[in-house]
């Protein structure tokens, strides 16, 4: 039997921005603007993650469940991993993450969990109906085997028109997700809608109704770049964040129950530039013995007081 591991204590988050982990705002808007448009569209199906951390991407998406949407999030936590890379993986980058601190952030947020599947992303295909997603959320092990079946996964789950996100899908640490994502693209008929600094954002229905009213409300704000290439017969819309802020987003239920955690301590820098604090006036008699002791034993009663101190 393994040793049971303490948890660490979670501090509760005040805002999204509190929960730890990688959902930059460019993400947010396009997690927003993507998922609203599927409810205005009137486009009915569940959610599903795989693979998230301490749930920050988890939270913002679960703020778009319907009325009669399963929201399923997927993930080791402390669980057993599959096979020796994944657990050398999950030692390395996710050893702090548990079940609870997950659960204890969603529910800052929400006032109920999601369907919580804790073990590897191969059982998701045994526990979510095929076809029934409109938004899946890949960010999972970045091992090329694992993301392979995540992306063949996703392809059985979604909708026609439903959208697949792929973290992680060309940062050099991560050379297995890139290769999976861009053999789907060439090889599995995944067609991209566009890619942000970190994420692909896909499908295997029709991306060019989505692609022209994206490019529309990107070119309507002006905090991103745009840039539209080919590649490969596909339209590859990039974008990159530019003071990109991230869209509004309700806070948790702490947020007026917390104190302000304590000023991080300033660098050298700040510390440089900031004013000196004025001193406090010294005494009458202080002044006195300056004046009026030699200074050998002026120095030697100010010694004698830092070492007391």
């Amino acid at each position: 039997m393994a040793a049971t591991q303490s948890t660490p204590a979670v501090r509760r988050p005040r805002t999204l921005d509190d929960v730890p982990g990688w959902f930059p705002p460019l993400d947010q808007v396009l997690f927003d603007w993507l998922l609203d448009r599927q409810q205005s569209a009137g486009m009915r199906g569940d959610l599903l993650e795989i693979g998230v951390f301490m749930g920050k991407s988890a939270i913002f998406t679960g703020q778009r469940l319907q009325p009669g949407e399963r929201y399923t999030v997927c993930d080791l936590f402390e669980g057993d991993a599959p096979d020796d890379a994944n657990k050398a993986e999950s030692a390395k980058s996710y050893s702090a993450l548990t079940r609870q601190a997950f659960e204890e952030n969603y529910l800052s947020f929400h006032d109920g969990l999601p369907r919580v599947l804790q073990g590897p992303s191969s059982i998701v295909p045994d526990e979510v109906p095929a076809g029934s997603c409109r938004f899946v959320h890949v960010d999972g092990s970045h091992l090329y085997e694992h993301v392979y079946a995540d992306i063949g996964a996703a392809h059985d789950l979604l909708l026609p028109d439903g959208v697949v996100v792929l973290d992680d899908f060309r940062s050099e640490h991560t050379p297995g997700v890139a290769i999976a994502t861009w053999e789907a693209v060439i090889n599995r008929g995944l067609r991209p809608i566009c890619l942000s600094t970190q994420k692909l954002y896909a499908t295997w229905g029709d991306p060019e109704p989505v692609q022209e009213e994206l490019l529309t409300m990107v070119r309507a704000r002006k905090d991103g770049h745009l840039s539209v290439q080919q590649a490969a017969g596909h339209r590859i819309i990039r974008l990159k964040a530019k003071g990109t802020q991230a869209p509004p987003f309700p806070p948790s239920r702490h947020a007026d129950s917390i104190p302000a955690e304590p000023a991080a301590p300033a660098s050298p820098a700040a510390s440089a530039a900031r004013p000196a604090r004025p001193k406090a006036p010294r005494s009458r008699a202080r002044r006195l013995a300056a004046d009026v002791l030699p200074p050998v034993v002026t120095r030697a009663i100010r010694n004698a007081r830092r070492r007391a101190r």
